[in-house]
């Protein structure tokens, strides 16, 4: 039985071309800037985010932990999302290595924070309080469905954040999601922010790695964070020939995931005692009523199909590039035979 793997677009494969441009590589000591591929990356990124510059690491968590750092001191204060990856997934990093207290504010079924709380959560000039000194947005939204953020919202919320002399920070794992929803360039939806970071080896399919983008003067202090967080590579050209190719080449695919999941939707809609949140993009959330997400996921993977719980009475779905239209089709024939029984 073909096992149809809808855990995450982190399980992703390199495309042939990817194999081949890693195998082919020019490569040099990064931590020197000598390595031409990883320039070359850094440069693509930068430009294709609209930023001044970009540096290269090992993942979204150090590229999220490494933006904070470099716009707070010890002691500073966050604002962001009770549903963010950065709060919930990335191990406590920004309190733990980065020093800073974590402001949480709910969000929206859309992924978004209303406006009028951030601006209620800066904290003002008073001894007892730690200093606001940064926004984090997240685009699109993970544990919000993959929910995308607009060019709209991001500029009022980048602008309120402003007003309190506050940095703002994208987490942009799946930035080109967002922006292939959006029919939108994706330095549109980075141009309001100070700076954004992205994964290669999520639905872009590249192996691994991340870039963050920002002024130059931003990115040449990250630099030394991420050496200091143990992030600098040496002949890191291997990998980042296939984030080469990833930006190239899979990006308006993408846009295939976001239908695939739609059709996965529509089909488990069918399944009685279900209630399927309507996809943005290529996640799809799914609430399982009376049965608990563990049982739903449990009876999925006995039927080939992989899911994740994210709940008590909450499982996630991603589609991705190594799941097709058939494929689809065949997760929703399991699950309705399943879910029957």
């Amino acid at each position: 039985m073909r096992i149809i793997d809808l855990r995450s677009d982190t399980i992703t494969h390199p495309t042939p071309e990817m194999r081949d441009a890693m195998f082919r590589a020019e490569v040099g000591d990064d931590v020197f800037s000598e390595d031409p591929t990883v320039n070359r990356l850094e440069a693509m990124a930068a430009e294709m985010t609209g930023k001044e510059a970009a540096v290269f690491t090992p993942s979204g968590t150090m590229s999220n932990l490494i933006a904070v750092m470099s716009h707070t001191r010890h002691g500073d204060e966050i604002i962001l999302g009770e549903k963010s990856h950065i709060f919930l997934n990335e191990a406590g990093g920004a309190a733990a290595l980065g020093g800073v207290s974590l402001r949480t504010l709910p969000n929206n079924p859309d992924g978004t924070i209303d406006i009028d709380r951030i601006e209620g959560a800066v904290r003002g000039k008073n001894l007892h309080w730690p200093p606001s000194r940064l926004l984090c947005l997240e685009n699109t939204h993970n544990f919000c469905g993959g929910a995308v953020l607009d060019v709209e919202y991001t500029t009022e919320a980048a602008e309120a954040a402003r007003r309190h002399n506050l940095f703002v920070h994208l987490d942009g794992a799946r930035l080109f999601n967002a922006a292939v929803a959006l029919g939108v360039p994706a330095s549109d939806l980075c141009q309001p922010v100070d700076s954004v970071c992205f994964c290669l080896s999520k639905g872009l399919s590249a192996p691994v790695g991340s870039v963050l983008c920002g002024s130059g003067e931003f990115i040449a202090r990250t630099r030394k964070l991420r050496k200091m967080v143990g992030g600098g590579m040496r002949q890191a050209g291997v990998i980042a020939a296939a984030g080469i190719v990833c930006l190239e080449t899979c990006v308006e695919r993408l846009a295939d995931d976001h239908r695939n999941a739609k059709a996965l939707a529509e089909g488990l809609r069918q399944i009685p005692g279900l209630e399927v949140e309507k996809p943005q993009t290529n996640i799809v959330m799914i609430g399982t009523g009376e049965i608990p997400a563990a049982d739903f996921v449990n009876k999925a993977g006995e039927a080939g199909v992989k899911m994740i719980s994210v709940g008590t009475n909450r499982v996630r779905a991603v589609t991705h590039r190594m799941v097709t239209a058939e494929d689809i089709d065949e997760a929703v024939r399991r699950l309705k035979k399943a879910m029957a029984v």
